[in-house]
Order: structure tokens, then sequence, then C-alpha cells
């Protein structure tokens, strides 16, 4: 377009030329004594145009020779990024197919001539991390944290995920919380940080994080769930040597999360070996009321072993009236009836203990229920019983 209009130009002064040389007569004389030269005015319009058009070529022959240098110099640092992202495109296309030494190689051009050489640092740590060499991988990251303050993100969340594949939980939390003290944490930090916390063992930050990412629906209710199970359970845990802790601890767990089944078998355990049996038995049946499950259904019954003589009896005997409650509502319930023979057992109620025992297996065969059988039978005195349940016992899987 530019060009079409000077072409119009040139045409156009061209005709003015012609129609002012045709009507004008007139002339330019200069004079410079002793000489005189005349002119046409038709030929002075055109030389002066002449020599405006070759002044200002020369002119802008001049610049460029001027600007040469410069223009070589923009061309070769033009020439040296396009180098250097081709380089970096062709770095992550081969991390992402798996071609680590290329991936690497790359990197290390992108490095040398880039104009982002934190970023293709980063790449080839983790190019070399995957292959496991793991000290040029650190010589990586040492190149990438001498290329400013610019990138502490990046390298900070890069060092906390090469740990964590390693498991060096420890490590990937040092670099998570210096994270955190340079800014706000997002998300995907806040989970690494939920992982590293979890290997190192601080449960009660795992409760936290695990409560925090829930509510901003940064994992599966699931996932939350399960973690902080686990983390109640190593708390407890932790608390189970002594009396005081221990009900601090368990208090403090909300009574959604106590009636959980695994929360409520690893308190009930505690509970029962510090000596609280009316605790661990207020533990079950809470539980139980809420959900029904065999495991706790049978921890209730084992869990009076555990005591001295005179408190297993007396302990047994309220499990039992408790129990019994619960048959009037499930009395076709092969474990119900199975518990009830072992608390009857620890209560040497051995004629009740049979007979709930034989009313279990009338549901459903089991080893346990013949295992039971035959002990008590070796107890009243009747071998012959014993044997035939040990048996059927070994038969049965």
């Amino acid at each position: 377009m530019r060009s079409l209009f000077w072409l119009l130009a040139v045409f156009a002064a061209a005709v003015a030329i012609v129609i002012v040389g045709r009507v004008d007569a007139g002339y330019v004389m200069f004079v410079y004594p002793p000489w005189r030269v005349e002119v046409t005015m038709l030929f002075f319009a055109v030389a002066a145009v002449v020599a405006f058009f070759l002044l200002h070529g020369l002119l802008r022959l001049l610049g460029q020779a001027v600007s040469l240098p410069a223009t070589v110099r923009a061309y070769r640092a033009r020439r040296r990024r396009e180098r250097a992202h081709s380089a970096l495109a062709s770095a992550l296309q081969a991390f992402y197919e798996g071609r680590y030494t290329r991936a690497e190689k790359q990197a290390a051009i992108a490095f040398e001539i880039g104009p982002v050489p934190g970023l293709a640092a980063l790449l080839a740590a983790r190019a070399a991390h995957q292959m496991r060499d793991f000290e040029r991988r650190d010589r990586w990251l040492e190149r990438a944290d001498g290329t400013g303050a610019g990138l502490q993100t990046a390298r900070l969340v890069s060092r906390a995920e090469l740990a964590l594949e390693e498991r060096d939980f420890g490590a990937a939390r040092d670099a998570l919380r210096k994270l955190q003290d340079a800014g706000p944490r997002h998300i995907a930090t806040a989970r690494m940080l939920l992982r590293a916390e979890r290997g190192v063992g601080r449960w009660d930050e795992v409760l936290r994080l695990a409560g925090q990412l829930v509510k901003r629906d940064a994992i599966a209710p699931a996932l939350a769930e399960e973690y902080k199970v686990q983390a109640n359970v190593e708390l407890l845990q932790r608390s189970s040597d002594d009396e005081g802790a221990f009900e601090r601890r368990w208090r403090a767990i909300p009574s959604r999360d106590q009636v959980h089944p695994r929360v409520a078998a690893a308190a009930a355990r505690h509970a029962t070996s510090l000596g609280k049996a009316a605790l661990a038995r207020e533990i079950l049946e809470k539980a139980l009321a809420v959900e029904w499950t065999s495991k706790l259904v049978n921890l209730y019954g084992e869990l009076p072993s555990q005591l001295a003589d005179a408190e297993r009896a007396e302990e047994a005997r309220l499990r039992i009236e408790r129990a019994e409650r619960w048959l009037t509502e499930r009395s076709r319930d092969p474990e119900l009836l199975g518990v009830l023979g072992r608390l009857c057992m620890h209560a040497e109620l051995w004629g009740k203990a049979r007979s709930f025992f034989e009313a279990s297996l009338s549901f459903e065969e089991s080893r346990n229920a013949h295992l039971e059988l035959a002990r008590l039978a070796e107890r009243l005195g009747h071998p012959d019983d014993a044997q035939q349940h040990f048996r059927r016992a070994a038969e049965l899987p």
C-alpha cells in the first residue's frame, strides 16, 4: 500500500512538472562573479527533485553504514534468543517424552544462552533426578539458586517435590517452610506440606492441614478423612503410656471422629491397657451405636481378657448386660452371639458361654467359635468334644 502511494505521487509530480513547463516560460539565474548561470524553471525543478532524492539516498546509506554494527548485534541477539527458546522447548518436550538425557542436554544449552537460565537449570535438575544422578541434580539446583530471587518460589517447590519423591520428608518440609516464610501458601504447596508432615510424623499439623484443605475443596473428603483417622490413631498411641495425657487427647478429638471404627478401636485398647475399662466400654458402645462393625463387636468381647481376674469378671458382667440388650435387636447375629460366649467365659458362666457359642454356630459356622467350644470342653473335662471341635476348626478356613 505504501509503495503504491509513492508511485502515484511520482506520477502526479511528473504530470505537474510537464504542465508547469508548458504554461510557464520563466527561468532561474545563478550569479557568482564573474560567472552567471541561467536555466529554465522546468530544468531547475527537475534538478532540485533529483538532487533531493540523491541526497536522501546518500543519507540513508550513510545511516545504515553507521548502524551496521548495532544491526549485526541485534541480529545475533535475536538468533541467540530463538536458539535458546528452541532449546528450552525441546528440553520440555524431551522431558515429558521420558528422554531425560536429551532433556538435560537441551536445558543446558538454554541455561548457557537463554534469557531464563533459572528455569532451564530447574528443568535440567528434574531430568537428572529422573536419571537418579543426584550429584548432578544438586549441581543444577545450586546453579538455579544463583540466578536471582525471581525464581525463589519455583526453586523451593522443585526442591520439595524432588525430596518428596525420594521420601526425604524432612528436607521437603524445610523447603516448604521457607516457602511459607517467603509469602502466602498456595493449595499445591499446602498439599505437599501435608504429605511432608505425615512423613515426619507431625500429626497435629496433619490434622490442621487436612481440615484446611478439605474446606478449600483441595483434597477429596474421603482422603482427608483417612488422614485425620491416621493422625488421631497415631496421637492416641503417643499418649498411651500416660493416663492424663491419654484422656486429654481423647477429649480433644471431635465427637464425629471419636466414633470412627479405627479411632474407637485404638482408643479402647489404650484405655484398657491403662486400666480404664469403663472408658473403653463407653468408647466402644458409643461407636457401635453409630456404626455396627464386626471389628468393634469382636473387640468388645476381647478386651476384658486384658484385665485382672476380679475386674475382668465384673467388666464382663457389665458388657454381657449391654450385649444382651443388643441381642434383642440382633438375635440372629453370629458375631454378637460369639462375643456373648466369650464374655460369659470371662465371667466363668460356662453353661451360658456354651449356649451362645452353639447358637452362633447354628447361624454361621466359624473357626473361632469351634476353637472357643474346644477350649471350653477342655476346661469342663470333655476331651472328646474338645477334639471334635479342634478337628472341625482345622477344616475351616
